[in-house]
Formats: structure tokens, C-alpha cells, sequence
């Protein structure tokens, strides 16, 4: 048996093949990136408009919930539109302006100044210090039944009950509510857009409020806040005043923007 040389085959790649190969998994690469990073990058887009329309939705209903607390006629607007502010109302109800019929009743004089009044009903809460009594608000200027100003607003005393207004000390009300109404304010609120944000400022007394630069304690509303605008229609005496808030939120080139319509009563 003869045993002749035999022909060894060593198996493996060219150099042309392994380019080949690196070519089309590269093609296969960048195709299957598009095909991932597109449903990716839409899926974050989306949740970041949802995040902004959450965030710009909680901040127009919070402003919302504290206007329709506002006191008649006590709503303005400064900084060209990026700044808000009203009284905040706590009570009200409407004072005794007659005896009743067997000639008693603590009523309130308009004549000279009054140290108490009958509430006619009940109030849900007994007022004390840090609260005042406002009868007839008609305009948040002016020098007659503005609150701001104090001519229409006095100071509650510590006496007071829930059907019993104390008057510390005595106070000369200008002006007759023609539908005996009052009201139990606290403090002025603002809302103010700065520096991308908006802000909520509360907490500090109603005869130093400014509108664009408030002072007392603030809250954050939101974050990336590009524009916003409030504007403010009183109203007629047949129909309720309007507040209108506009709000712009941006983030990463995602921007989304929210207007809101408030009717609030402006009947004093």
C-alpha cells in the first residue's frame, strides 16, 4: 500500500469575504437603529407633551380654584399681563340692616362708626385676628369701595361668633351693600410669571400688596414656562366678570400652550 503526500485544505475567510460581511451588517445596523430609534423617540416626544399639558393643566386649575375664591371686585392685572392678583375670601354672608320685629337685633350703622353687626344666618367658621370685614367692593382702585386701599375693610376682633361680626376698633363702612352683603377676607394672593416660572405668592398683608413684586410666602406653580397672559373682563352688572389665563410651556422642543376662562362673581 502506498502511502503518497496528501493535500491539507485549511478552511476560513478572505479578506474580501470578512469586508463583505462587515458591510452588510453595517447596512443591517443602521437599518434596524432607524427602525428602533423612530418608535423611541416618538414615544418620548409623547410623553413629554403629556407631562407639559399635565403640568400646564394642574397650574391652570389651581389658579382656577383659588380666583373663584376672589373677592368681588378685587381682581387686577399688572406687568403688562404676567402678573395677577386678588383678595382671598375665607366667609361672607349679609349683615342686619333693620330690627327685627320685636325691635332687637344688633344692626350695622352706616352712619358712624360701628363696633359689631348681626349675621343674618349662620357663618361656617368664627372669624378672628388676621381677618378683616369688607362691605361693597366696587373697584380694586379708586378711593371709595376699594378694599385695597382699606377705605371699605376693617379689622375683626377676637369676640366675633359665628352669627356676631366683633369690629376692632370701631369703623364708619362708606358704603351700603344693596344686597346687605359682606365678606371675610385674609390676605391677597398674585400669581406672577418670572424667570420661566410661574409663581404663587400669599401670606402677607392686603395694604402692602404689589402686584409685580408681592411679598409673604412663595410656592412654585410650574416649571419651563416660555409665556404666559392674564387679561380680566369685569363684567356688566347683568353679567359675571371673566378672567382669561393663557399658558406656554417648552421643554426640549416640545412646546404646549393652555388657555383658561374663569367667570367669577363680581357682585358686591
Amino acid at each position: 500500500m502506498n502511502i503518497g503526500p496528501q493535500n491539507h485544505r485549511t478552511s476560513g475567510f478572505t479578506l474580501v469575504e470578512l469586508v463583505v460581511v462587515i458591510v452588510i451588517v453595517g447596512i443591517l445596523v443602521a437599518v434596524g437603529g432607524q427602525l428602533i430609534v423612530a418608535p423611541v423617540t416618538g414615544y418620548m416626544d409623547l410623553t413629554r407633551r403629556a407631562r407639559l399639558v399635565d403640568q400646564a393643566d394642574l397650574a391652570l386649575r389651581r389658579m382656577q380654584r383659588d380666583i373663584r375664591c376672589a373677592l368681588p371686585n378685587s381682581i387686577r392685572i399688572a406687568g403688562s399681563g404676567t402678573a395677577l392678583e386678588f383678595i382671598n375670601t375665607t366667609d361672607g354672608g349679609r349683615y342686619r340692616r333693620y330690627l327685627d320685629s320685636s325691635g332687637s337685633g344688633d344692626t350695622l350703622n352706616f352712619s358712624t362708626a360701628d363696633l359689631s353687626f348681626d349675621v343674618l344666618g349662620s357663618l361656617t367658621r368664627v372669624p378672628g385676628n388676621g381677618q378683616y370685614a369688607v362691605v361693597y367692593n366696587i373697584s380694586p382702585t379708586g378711593m371709595t369701595g376699594n378694599a385695597y386701599g382699606g377705605d371699605n375693610r376693617t379689622s375683626i376682633g377676637s369676640d366675633s361668633t359665628l352669627t356676631n361680626i366683633d369690629i376692632d376698633p370701631a369703623f364708619n363702612f362708606p358704603l351700603q351693600s344693596p344686597y346687605q352683603r359682606f365678606f371675610i377676607v385674609d390676605q391677597a394672593i398674585s400669581y406672577v410669571c418670572q424667570s420661566g416660572q410661574l409663581v404663587r405668592y400669599d401670606g402677607y398683608g392686603i395694604d402692602s400688596t404689589q402686584s409685580t413684586a408681592p411679598g409673604g410666602n412663595v410656592s412654585l406653580v410650574s416649571r419651563n414656562v416660555t409665556s404666559c397672559s392674564f387679561s380680566y373682563d369685569p363684567g356688566t352688572s347683568q353679567r359675571a366678570g371673566l378672567v382669561t389665563f393663557k399658558l406656554t410651556l417648552s421643554e426640549a422642543g416640545e412646546s404646549v400652550s393652555l388657555i383658561q376662562q374663569v367667570h367669577v362673581v363680581n357682585t358686591p
